[in-house]
């Protein structure tokens, strides 16, 4: 189980002092609760009030909230388990500001007591380490810049004295730490003029792991079946190590199970049961949880007596949790328990007071229970069982939660008037329930006559200025404590008025209230005077307890210079007020009453009569709310002149109607004038609807009335949706029609065992609603069906079938659980019905099969439906035929004739007519010296009778067969017939092209192609002109090797040339590119003769001769 120790930090170890280089020490833990310089700690005081001193700072003409913000002054409340939490407001004593030099002041100048930015935290240092320097970190705010000290153990560290510790600023470095000196509990001490304050206190431990003794360990001899404990005697350590055991050498470890255990409490190896694979030697390795160190005990021997083997016993538990254990809140607790015996005893947990955590997990073979993120409620008596078949035992504990304090309420800075009284309350809770202490400037606080403390109170009667400074409550327990810290400061000032003169204007008939606040300690005596006449109290003119004077029904001869006169020991100052007193403002709103509806528009006209002297603002409500029109989508404008305010409505929304208010402010009064908007419209939705009763087509409705809107309800429209239906559908309804006046109806004709939701729809002379919430989803009763199969046919399958198809009844019309359909049938000419069941619902056809009826046997046929309640209606009786089988005979008269050497068309006559009639056609074409399965098939779409075999191979002998098939299945094939595809095509293209143009004439002539052995001869050519850019080509046939091509005017053409053969088209030649010219001819007289010569492509040779013309 791990020590409750409270969290702990690294602890930074330097080679140097400040400034020279560091080195990081091994990280042992960190504390997430610890305020220090936490991100925590951070968000936490971000969300303290204003101090004091942050009050003192604000300037008279300050506005803006970040200058308040940057001028804040917190009040570290720290101390070992504090958290973020909700602050406390801001003191309930009330505080003043100093005078208006002060208020100027630059904040380097304001003074304010220390506070806590950073405090020293928990720690390890590691012996290891070959440099033995540990820095503890503290650093307050506080003007004038604090000066700081340091206590061990609550003595004061003489940094000067003693050579070994160096303080830079709050920072405290020990050179040469050692354990015997150095552990202990640490504070700093921060202070300035204003006071001294304490930080929480920091434990700093040290962390190394010493060695084994060097003496053998004797060996340990057992029987077998006998449970031992091999010890293992930690050497000195700190803090926590963990245990492992050695079995003969590394990195062979033992491995826990039901029969083996390693307590972490006690290091000890626990065996319940020793068998022979046991025997060995044995040794305790222990690692340290900080450094990470690791030392070897010497081996244990484990041998087995020669003796007999031990027999059964009763378990006997040799490893188990305190008997008091006690743990922080928030931890995780594993307590142990394991027993040796025979049979291996099997270990059980029970919490005797409740049920054990269900967050919490058993470890190791049971022998742990395991709870993590430990709580109050956790808390109890918790018992371990051990048994095998001889008998079992039981041990038993208490585990005990504490927590350590946590702030509920703490103190803040407070300033108060000399004389007056100091009440500061801070609480906390903890378990143990914490006590409080109280800290003045470092020092403890002790009652005395004016000083009380009671449970977190402190209270200071009769103040006096020597009370001032820092004050720290201390709320603790034993297992930690927390500060909270606050300054009091005691104020003496002169009176002083932050704002002089006042000019002050009323209406007359009204009342009046002169106040007079000084800012002054201690509080000043105060007198008032008009027109340098005393004021003297009386029925209409009295002077307030907070020195206010007021006024009553104030009129014209209550004009004036009122000047209320502040004086304390310290000085006095004066505050005038000009009293000016106008005539009342009158405000006129017309219509006062208006009715609209919805699309119409209305204006509101505020009329306003007022002192010339002074200008009138206007401001319009709706609700009492600002009327916000950038908001409304452009239904309102405001009209306004120097006197009047008038409001446009336009295209009026339900959601405008309401009390709308014109507001008329000068700097006198302030009147309000108010007017309601009445507007007519469609209905609201109605209130939800309820299903009363259900049945199997029917449903009783009831709703509430929604508003009306101002045009009263004429009829209501009940509509309904189920799963299968297309949205929301009226349902037909009794009454029919439901009026305006009636909240419930009954909805008739509905389908049984549908589930269905409910609303009402409201309609008025305006129009009709939005619909009202839906109903609860509600299932109809069932009932026997009452629609049958539609479309029922039949036909297809095998030989002997008879198909029965139908479109299946869809869920709405089910009715009931248990659908199904009944097929019935029966031969024509016969008496009886055969009648199949069909349980499925979603089944849409059934096959009956019988070898002695002949193809295409006609049959009666119907279709029933059925479920849990009853058969229902069955179709009408329909013909349906039975299979008429696969095609009985092969096609007839098969031919094939060769078309080129890659096609072959093949000719067919069709079977004799007769039951199984071919619905298309399987041609089948393979190699001669190949088998029928690896050739190909290809199906006609239809009956056509005639096919064109592609993509066959030139010169080759094929057999070729027809079969029929329809969708039973395939008839016989025809007996193979051998066909032969043509020679290849010539695959020499036609070379040496030579042209001759004049004008659009071209004479082109080529070398013949000369076909080889295997290729068909040669029987024409294809001369092919296409024009660039065109996809479209002219084809002209010759079975010459030259042609005359007259060429369209305008544009360049494209030809080539193939040789034709029974075995298709050659290769084809280069291609030549001809230009001609558009609405030009060339020349008489001009000839170009061009040759391409072979292997080019495009290389022409232009030859201009100048010769007569001559027709080509």
């Amino acid at each position: 189980m791990g020590s409750p120790w409270k969290p702990l930090l690294l602890l930074s170890v330097i080679s140097g002092l400040a400034g020279a280089s560091t080195h990081s020490a091994d990280v042992l833990r960190s504390s997430s609760t610890l305020a220090g310089s936490s991100p925590d700690f951070a968000r936490a005081v971000a969300g303290r009030p204003v101090s004091y001193a942050a009050v003192l700072r604000m300037k008279a003409d300050s506005s803006s909230s970040s200058s308040l913000n940057s001028r804040m002054r917190l009040r570290n409340n720290h101390g070992v388990g504090s958290s973020s939490q909700d602050w406390p407001p801001f003191s309930r004593h009330r505080y003043l500001a100093l005078s208006s030099q002060e208020d100027y002041r630059s904040e380097e100048s304001e003074e304010f007591g220390p506070v806590f930015i950073q405090e020293p935290d928990d720690a390890i240092f590691s012996l290891d380490l070959d440099d033995k320097k540990v820095i503890m970190n503290c650093e307050a705010r506080g003007n004038p810049v604090p000066t700081y000290s340091w206590l061990i153990n609550g003595t004061v560290v003489d940094a000067e004295a003693d050579f070994r510790y160096s303080l830079i600023d709050g920072t405290l470095i020990i050179h040469n730490a050692s354990e015997a000196i150095d552990y202990g509990r640490y504070q700093c001490r921060a202070e300035n003029s204003i006071g001294t304050v304490l930080s929480r206190d920091s434990l700093l431990q040290f962390a190394y792991l010493g060695a084994f003794s060097g003496r053998a360990r004797g060996a340990v001899s057992v029987r077998e079946g006998q449970g031992v404990v091999l010890m293992c005697a930690p050497p000195p350590h700190s803090p926590e190590i963990i245990y492992s055991w050695v079995f003969n050498e590394l990195p062979s470890f033992v491995a826990e199970d039901s029969r083996r255990f390693i307590s972490q409490e006690t290091g000890n190896l626990y065996i319940s049961k020793v068998q022979p694979l046991d025997v060995g030697s044995y040794v305790c390795q222990v690692k340290n949880t900080v450094t990470n160190a690791r030392v070897l005990s010497p081996p244990t021997p484990l041998t087995l007596k020669t003796d007999g083997v031990m027999g059964e016993y009763e378990p006997k538990i040799e490893a188990h949790f305190p008997q008091t254990v006690l743990a922080a809140k928030g931890i995780t607790v594993r307590l142990e328990c394991f027993a040796l015996g025979n049979p291996v005893p099997t270990i059980t947990w029970r919490k005797m007071s409740g049920n054990i955590p269900k967050k919490a997990r058993l470890r190791k073979s049971q022998a742990v229970l395991e709870i993590p993120n430990i709580q109050l409620e956790d808390s109890g008596s918790y018992e371990c069982k051990a048994e095998n078949t001889r008998g079992g035992t039981a041990f038993r504990g208490h585990l005990q939660v504490y927590t350590l304090p946590q702030w509920i309420s703490m103190i803040n800075d407070t300033q108060l008037d000399s004389g007056e009284q100091l009440h500061w309350e801070c609480r906390a809770t903890g378990k143990p329930r914490p006590t409080y202490r109280w800290l003045r400037n470092g020092e403890p606080l002790n009652s005395q006559s004016r000083v009380e403390m009671v449970n977190g109170e402190l209270i200071i009667h009769r103040l006096q200025q020597a009370d001032s400074g820092m004050y720290q409550c201390i709320a603790e327990n034993k297992y930690g404590a927390i500060y909270s810290s606050a300054e009091l400061k005691i104020l003496a000032s002169a009176p002083m008025f932050s704002t002089n003169p006042i000019r002050l204007i009323a209406t007359v008939g009204k009342d009046v209230s002169l106040e007079c606040r000084p800012r002054a300690s201690p509080k000043p005596r105060i007198s008032w005077r008009k027109n340098d006449r005393r004021v003297q109290p009386s029925r209409r003119i009295m002077l307030l307890r907070n020195n206010t004077l007021r006024i009553i029904n104030s009129s014209r001869s209550d004009e004036g210079s009122y000047v209320c006169r502040a004086e304390n020991q310290f000085g006095s100052a004066e505050l005038t007020t000009v009293l000016l007193v106008k005539e009342p403002m009158r405000v006129e709103l017309s219509p006062i009453r208006v009715e609209v509806t919805v699309g119409e528009s209305v204006v509101l006209s505020c009329k306003v009569t007022h002192d010339p002297s002074l200008d009138v603002s206007f401001l319009w409500l709706l609700n009492n709310q600002p009327l916000n029109t950038q908001q409304e989508g452009g239904h309102f404008e405001y009209i306004q002149t120097s006197s009047t305010a008038d409001l446009m409505i336009r295209s009026i929304l339900l959601k405008h109607a309401g009390k709308y208010g014109c507001r008329a402010q000068t700097s006198a009064d302030s009147v309000l004038a108010e007017a309601e908007l009445l507007v007519r419209g469609p209905p609201g939705p109605p209130g939800v609807v309820i299903v009363e009763e259900i049945t199997d087509t029917t449903a009783t409705l009831s709703w509430s009335h929604g508003v009306d809107n101002h045009s009263p309800i004429t009829t209501y429209n009940v509509q309904a949706r189920s799963p299968v239906s297309l949205g929301w559908q009226t349902v037909k309804t009794d009454p029919e029609p439901v009026t305006g006046n009636m909240e419930s109806a009954m909805a008739v004709e509905l389908n049984p065992w549908v589930e269905y939701e409910f609303r009402v729809v409201a309609t008025n002379g305006i129009g009709t609603g939005d619909p009202s919430t839906p109903s609860r989803a509600v299932r109809t009763k069932e009932a026997v069906p009452s629609v049958a199969p539609a479309n029922v046919r039949g036909g297809n399958g095998r030989r002997h079938e008879l198909v029965i198809s139908w479109e299946p009844v869809s869920e709405e019309f089910q009715n009931g659980e248990g659908f199904g359909y009944i097929v019935a049938f029966r031969a024509n000419g016969t008496r009886g019905w055969k009648e199949k069941m069909v349980t499925s619902a979603d089944s849409t056809t059934y096959k009956y099969r019988d070898e002695t009826f002949p193809p295409l046997t006609p049959f009666e046929v119907r279709v029933g439906v059925y479920n849990n309640k009853g058969d229902g209606p069955f179709s009408d009786v329909v013909t349906v035929f039975s299979a008429e089988g696969e095609p009985r005979e092969p096609p007839s008269e098969v031919q094939a004739f060769a078309i080129s050497s890659s096609e072959i068309k093949v000719m067919w006559k069709p079977p004799n007519p007769g039951p199984g009639r071919p619905q298309g056609y399987e041609v089948s074409s393979w190699k001669d010296m190949e088998q029928e399965e690896m050739g190909k098939k290809k199906r006609t779409t239809g009956n056509e009778t005639t096919m064109l075999l592609t993509g066959l191979d030139g010169n080759t002998q094929y057999l070729i067969s027809v079969k029929g098939f329809n969708t039973v299945g395939q008839g016989p094939a025809s007996s193979p017939i051998k066909i032969s595809t043509k020679k290849n095509a010539p695959s020499l293209p036609p070379g040496n092209l030579m042209w001759i143009q004049e004008g659009n004439n071209v004479s082109l002539s080529w070398d013949p192609v000369k076909a080889r052995d295997n290729e068909s001869e040669v029987i024409g050519y294809k001369v092919l002109l296409r024009q660039e850019g065109r996809g479209h080509s002219q084809v002209m046939r010759t079975q010459n090797s030259a042609v005359v091509l007259t060429l369209p005017e305008g544009g360049t053409y494209i030809i080539e040339v193939r040789a034709v053969s029974e075995g298709g088209e050659g290769a084809a030649s280069a291609q030549v590119r001809v230009l001609t010219s558009s609405g030009v001819r060339a020349k008489s007289g001009q000839l170009s003769v061009h040759n391409l010569p072979p292997g080019l492509a495009w290389t022409a040779l232009f030859l201009s001769l100048m010769v007569p013309s001559f027709p080509l």
